[in-house]
């Protein structure tokens, strides 16, 4: 944003270097995790409190002045919209269930996604395998960091707008719909389409929280409860798994 509002650069040119920084980023966590072996949870929470402030700093906590890409084809690709009969749909949308279908491909159907569940299973057994552990998480570290500036970029795009206070607390909704969707915490277990399902599960969820007249403040009381119910509800299964019932 800054450097296309600026008039420095061109929108285009922006978007690529709001990509690679955020595979710098990415690529920083990897390192941490699988050099350092710090825990991942910790390393991204403090990545994300160096981000965020940053953020803040350069914007002065404020919201930065609405703009326009209108003409960009850029712009187009990624956050216009076409109709479907009488049904508008944007290109956000469209770019969602590429995402889904592309990565759940490679999640389920190629070695990629192999050496991903065994790195994440059995982290041991799949380097005596032959399996690049640290290359694996790394990779994994900068993919997820891509996807998230992506998702920042097409949501600035869509409000014609640069908040540094956009996403904040949506990393404890993004654990929530991981474990609806069948994701185990502890690593090696889960589907993208399961994830899927659970950032539509939670979405109706809220909405009908709404509905009934709970308190919207309320709300992260209930992603809290979700997060800390189906953990146990994980580790009572899977200690039901280890005793063979």
């Amino acid at each position: 944003w800054t450097l296309f509002n600026s008039g420095l650069t061109s929108l285009e040119v922006g978007f690529v270097a709001s990509l690679l920084v955020a595979a710098f980023i990415g690529l920083v966590n990897g390192w941490f995790v699988t050099q350092l072996k710090i825990p991942s949870f910790l390393v991204t929470l403090g990545m994300l409190l160096v981000v965020r402030g940053t953020a803040l700093f350069v914007t002065d906590g404020f919201p930065q002045r609405t703009w326009s890409a209108e003409g960009s084809w850029l712009a187009e690709v990624l956050v216009g919209d076409f109709f479907i009969g009488p049904f508008r749909i944007y290109m956000s949308l469209f770019w969602f269930i590429a995402a889904a279908i592309g990565l759940g491909y490679v999640l389920t159907q190629s070695r990629t996604g192999n050496w991903i569940q065994a790195a994440g299973g059995n982290p041991s057994a799949a380097r005596a395998r032959g399996v690049n552990v640290s290359g694996v998480k790394i990779g994994l570290f900068v993919l997820s960091s891509v996807m998230a500036a992506l998702a920042g970029v097409i949501s600035s795009l869509r409000t014609s707008a640069a908040n540094p206070n956009s996403g904040t607390g949506y990393e404890l909704e993004v654990i929530a719909m991981v474990v609806i969707g069948g994701t185990a915490l502890t690593g090696g277990r889960g589907t993208i389409i399961g994830t899927v399902l659970g950032i539509l599960i939670l979405r109706v969820m809220r909405n009908g929280i709404v509905l009934i007249g709970v308190p919207g403040l309320a709300y992260n009381i209930f992603i809290g409860a979700i997060i800390l119910g189906m953990m146990a509800l994980h580790s009572w299964l899977e200690r039901r798994h280890q005793a063979g019932t």
